[in-house]
């Protein structure tokens, strides 16, 4: 799990924290750590504020295509 700045984006559901918890050749896959909401939804790799150069080599990384689902 890599945990996502709140600088970089937070849940459109509810604004908590989201982890990146899989990737991909085209998205990274999010999950909300707020346990009311736990909102899993697919994102592009430069969704985040980082460019696409942070978040999803990382999570490409440590996930590969077996952390997506």
């Amino acid at each position: 799990m890599i945990l996502v700045n709140l600088e970089d984006g937070v849940c459109r559901s509810c604004g908590g924290q989201l982890a990146v918890v899989g990737a991909n050749d085209c998205s990274i896959e999010v999950e909300c750590q707020n346990e009311e909401c736990s909102d899993c939804y697919p994102l592009e790799p430069d969704a985040l504020n980082d460019g696409g150069i942070d978040y999803w080599p990382r999570a490409m990384a440590e996930f590969g295509e077996e952390g997506f689902e």
